[in-house]
Parts: C-alpha cells; sequence; structure tokens
C-alpha cells in the first residue's frame, strides 16, 4: 500500500514540477525523504480555501498552508475580480499586517501581486491594528484592502481579509464573487508576481495622525477625564499591533497614569509571554492583571494581535480584579455612549446602535428606553459593517458590538476598533469614578434598572466526517421538532434565520426576517429566555448561545441571581446538546 494518498502524491508531483522554488521544492524533498506522511497529507489533501472572510491556516509549503503561492493566488483572484468590477475606473487598495511570524513578507507578495496587475497599492511601512487598515480604505478612497492576520489563533497561524471599498469586510454577493475568481486559478502560473515599484505608495505616520485626531473627536467626557486624569490604567498590546496607537490615544484623551506590560510590548509573532494571544482567555491577561495588583490599578485592558478586540478587568466592591465578558463591556460601554448622548442632548430619534443576534439582549432593553433603534444583525462584525454603509447618511451611529469582545464608536471604520474601544473604556471608568462610583458598580446599576442578563456559549465537538453529519442531523430535529419548553418555560417564538421566517407558537402567525439567510435557530420562550443554535463554520461543533434574565431589586441580590441563572443555563444545554 502506497503511504500517500494518489491525490496527495500527484498534487506534491505537480509542487515538484512547476513554477515553485527551489527552496520550497528541497523542503517537499525533506519531509519525503523523513518519511513524513501525515504531515505531507495534511499539507497537500486539499486546497486551502477562501472563504467569505478570506483565508486562515497554518503557515508552511502546501496548498492547504499559509505560503506566498496560496496568497498569491488569492491576490490574483482578488485583482481579477477587482478589474471586473471597475473597468473603468483607477483601482488601488491597501495592505497592512500584525504582527505575525513571516507577515512581511507574505504583505510584500501581496504587494507585488496587485502591483504586476496595474492596481495602485498603499502599503502601510510597518504592522497596524485591523482597524486602521478599515480607516485608511476610506480616508484614501480604495477599492479594496487586505489585512494580514489570523487574529487571536495560535502562533502556528497566518491569515488574509479581504476588505471592500466601504471600509468593511466582503459581504454578499461580492464574498461569493471573490470567491469564485480565486477558485479559478488553476494554477499558480496564472499569477503574476512581479513587482512594479511605480504602483507600490508606503504610508503610515500621517495615516496614524488622521485615524487618532478622528478617535480623539469622539471623547464625550473630556471634563471628568481632566478630574480623573491620574487614574492608573494598565494596557497590554499582547505583543500585537496596537502597542503604539493605544497609549498614544489614551495619553491624546488626556490620561497620564498609563501602565504598560513591558514584557508584552515587543511585537512577536511567537507570543512568548502567553498561550493564546487572546483576550477571552484569562490566562492571556494574566500579566496585566499581575502589573494591576502590584500597583493598585482601577482598570486593566488588553487587546488582540490585529486590535480589533479588547478585554478587560476591573475591581469590585471587594477592591478584587475580576474580568468582564464580552456582553458585560459591549452592555456597559453602549448604556455609556447612551447616557453621555442623552446628557449631552444629542438624542434626535434618528441614531441607532447595532449588536448581532447573539449578542445581550439588555442592550435591546437600554436602547429602547433611551429612544434609540437597535439592530439586530446576523453574527460576525461584517454584517454590522454593511447595516452602517447601507444607513450612511440617514441615521446616525452611536456605537455597535458583539459578545466576543469587538465594539465600536464612531464611524470611522466599518470593524470592530479595539483603539477606539480602549479610550472609550477608559473615559468611561473616568466619568463613573468622577461620579464617586467604579465601572463595576455601574454595572450593578445597569443590571438594577434594565434587568440581570447572564449570557453564555456552550460549544459541543462533533469530530470527523461522522461528526458533521451528526450536526447536520442535530440541525434537522430542530427544525423538525423544536422544543416545547426550556428550563420550564414555554418555547413562545421560532426564528429559522435559514428559511427567514418567525414563527409565533400561540397564535401560529409566520413574520419575514430581513436578514441575509444563515443556519441559525433561536427559541424564545415566555420568561424572556433565549437560546441561539448554530454549527461554526470553522471548526466540527455546534454552538448553543443562551441568555436568560431577571429582575434585580437591588445590587445586593447579584450574586445569588448570576448562581440561580448559571444553573438555568446548564439545563437548557444539557437539554438541548443530549
Amino acid at each position: 500500500m502506497d503511504p500517500l494518498d494518489s491525490a496527495v502524491q500527484n498534487k506534491i508531483n505537480q509542487w515538484l514540477s512547476g513554477s515553485y522554488d527551489d527552496d520550497t521544492k528541497a523542503e517537499i524533498q525533506e519531509k519525503l525523504d523523513a518519511e513524513k506522511f501525515d504531515e505531507l497529507t495534511d499539507a497537500f489533501y486539499k486546497d486551502l480555501e477562501f472563504g467569505t472572510g478570506g483565508l486562515r491556516g497554518i503557515m508552511g509549503v502546501g496548498s492547504n498552508r499559509v505560503n506566498k503561492y496560496t496568497f498569491g493566488m488569492a491576490t490574483q483572484g482578488l485583482s481579477n475580480f477587482l478589474k471586473k468590477q471597475y473597468q473603468d475606473e483607477e483601482i488601488s487598495v491597501v495592505i497592512a499586517h500584525d504582527c505575525r511570524n513571516n507577515s512581511v513578507q507574505l504583505a510584500n507578495v501581496v504587494a507585488n501581486v496587485f502591483s504586476a496587475n496595474g492596481i495602485k497599492v498603499y502599503f502601510f511601512d510597518a504592522l497596524r491594528p485591523t482597524p486602521e487598515l478599515s480607516y485608511a480604505i476610506r480616508e484614501l478612497g480604495c477599492k479594496s484592502g487586505v489585512m494580514l492576520t489570523a487574529s487571536h489563533n495560535p502562533k502556528e497561524y497566518n491569515g488574509y481579509k479581504a476588505y471592500g471599498a466601504d471600509g468593511g469586510q466582503l459581504v454578499a454577493p461580492q464574498d461569493k464573487m471573490v470567491m469564485e475568481e480565486v477558485q479559478s486559478i488553476a494554477s499558480v502560473d496564472e499569477v503574476k508576481f512581479e513587482r512594479n515599484n511605480d504602483l507600490i505608495e508606503m504610508i503610515g505616520a500621517d495615516m496614524d495622525e488622521k485615524y487618532l485626531n478622528e478617535l480623539v473627536s469622539l471623547s464625550v467626557s473630556k471634563d471628568a477625564i481632566k478630574r480623573q486624569k491620574d487614574m492608573k490604567i494598565v494596557f497590554s498590546p499582547i505583543h500585537g499591533t496596537s502597542r503604539k496607537l493605544v497609549p498614544d490615544v489614551l495619553e491624546r484623551f488626556g490620561f497620564e497614569n498609563l501602565i504598560l506590560v513591558e514584557e508584552q510590548m515587543t511585537a512577536d509573532g511567537d507570543f512568548p509571554t502567553v498561550v493564546y494571544p487572546n483576550p477571552e482567555e484569562k490566562e492571556a491577561l494574566n500579566m496585566a492583571l499581575e502589573k494591576a495588583r502590584d500597583t493598585g490599578a482601577d482598570l486593566v485592558m488588553a487587546t488582540d494581535p490585529d486590535a480589533d478586540r479588547v478585554g478587560i478587568a476591573v475591581r469590585n466592591t471587594e477592591g478584587e480584579l475580576v474580568l468582564l465578558n464580552g456582553n458585560q463591556t459591549g452592555s456597559l460601554l453602549i448604556n455609556y455612549m447612551l447616557e453621555a448622548w442623552e446628557k449631552a442632548g444629542k438624542i434626535t430619534g434618528n441614531e441607532y446602535i447595532v449588536k448581532t443576534v447573539v449578542t445581550s439582549y439588555i442592550i435591546d432593553r437600554i436602547a429602547d428606553k433611551k429612544g434609540v433603534e437597535c439592530f439586530n444583525t446576523l453574527t460576525g462584525f461584517k454584517y454590522i459593517g454593511e447595516l452602517m454603509t447601507k444607513l450612511e447618511g440617514k441615521k446616525q451611529f452611536i456605537a455597535g458590538g458583539e459578545e466576543s469582545y469587538g465594539y465600536l464608536v464612531g464611524d470611522h471604520v466599518r470593524d470592530k476598533d479595539a483603539v477606539i474601544s480602549c479610550a472609550m473604556i477608559a473615559e468611561m471608568a473616568a466619568f463613573y469614578k468622577d461620579q464617586g462610583s467604579s465601572l463595576y458598580e455601574a454595572l450593578l446599576d445597569m443590571y438594577v434598572e434594565y434587568g440581570l442578563f447572564r449570557e453564555d456559549l456552550k460549544s459541543v465537538y462533533k469530530k470527523g466526517k461522522s461528526g458533521a453529519e451528526e450536526i447536520k442531523k442535530m440541525m434537522m430535529n430542530f427544525r423538525a421538532n423544536p422544543p416545547e419548553k426550556l428550563a420550564g418555560s414555554q418555547v413562545v417564538i421560532i426564528k429559522d434565520y435559514q428559511s427567514s421566517k418567525e414563527k409565533n407558537i400561540a397564535t401560529g402567525e409566520v413574520t419575514d426576517i430581513d436578514l441575509p439567510k444563515s443556519n441559525v435557530l433561536q427559541f424564545i420562550t415566555e420568561d424572556g429566555s433565549i437560546v441561539s443554535v448554530r454549527p461554526s463554520g470553522t471548526e466540527p461543533k455546534i454552538k448553543f448561545y443562551c441568555s436568560v434574565n431577571v429582575n434585580l431589586m437591588s445590587a445586593d441580590d447579584y450574586s445569588p441571581a448570576v448562581a440561580t441563572l448559571d444553573k438555568k443555563i446548564d439545563v437548557m444545554i444539557e437539554a438541548l446538546s443530549s
């Protein structure tokens, strides 16, 4: 029996005999000689898929790996799309990258291919955050942009995120059109790799200045910051792109007591001080928390490598540092923005906020009370950006966010922005401190006013081909036999985003859901609990997003109420996933 599948062997032979460089061929041959057949199979058994968000994968040689050839083919496909889409217009793009290993070399490959196709390239001179790429696309009037990042994935990964002319990630129908162009590249010989230096312009400090000035203009509590300028803030970029811009913007906002986690200020794609560079994980904030304990800081903030997400910690009523989850931070931030706008007399009835369907519904309640429209989109910030572009010039965007630690204040970009988020979270902390309160106490006050909302996400893994079939069957069964009750409460509404229908169980009335189709189900119960079920698009798992709530009479009731709601979530998950 051959050690390698024939299809894998054929693909390897294509690379060994094709237009690939000698180093690539030598590395493949070394793996063959060392009989690393499992490794070779994984690297060549398929092509790295260009999905709706671009590419992401492990770096290395092979068709299923991130390398200059897979990125070159992706860029050739995107170039072909742009030239068809904008036939009689000058086409320009922006390229940025984060701190990932090989990002500089790969970004140059992307620039080479764009320029070889006659496309003008604005190329950031060093690593920059994802939101600044979005800002630059809009500022420079470009047709597209590429961000090289694998977000919070482990160090072995890199990725390629494609953006449209509005500064947002590609959405339908353009995302599918680009995918088709990329898939139609049959051979690396179709890729134009020859760099045209005349079409490449380096950008950097000037764009930083414009971007930072835009962020500073969004401050709404300048007087509170002046009085609380000495508030101690600990910050870490976790070796990523925000290491310069977040300290800069905090200083420009007026904060004078920023404490940096020096060990994590160096840009390093190996992320040597953390297991995963993910601010959703407590471990990633350990060094920042330790620094805050040593210095008595009020607030801890840490961003992911491409600076589009931020995790925070605050002091509770006992003075202990506690981490807030994405729903808590997002709810606090939007509540603060709406309060500040209301206080400034800026609410006219034409303002709106945006969140995703799996993000805390306390935000809907807050917006309703403040007379601000709250839109719910499908999961993924690109849908928030798409809605912002649709409403540009018609309604005033204040803020938006999603439960996975991504927020946006202001309409300067079309993606989540951890740089402005850090600035506004710090301003929010200063605002409440100026009132003799704290962010934690503001959280409790919000729960007393609007109800205690508790959310959790549980993922159930189903490995392999049989697992994928099992997940498919689970979704079919939920549609055919939806639960009648969840944790003792009657299911009253079922939303099926795949059929775009919402059904009222009591009346039998069916209404349309005005969102793109997506394989998501929502069950809403009589007591206001919401469970959203969706298979992951990238991993062999099915996700259950649970949201439960209860009225809170006083802040003293918070801890026992949390324990009760958490048990309720566990009961729901057990019933649905078993």
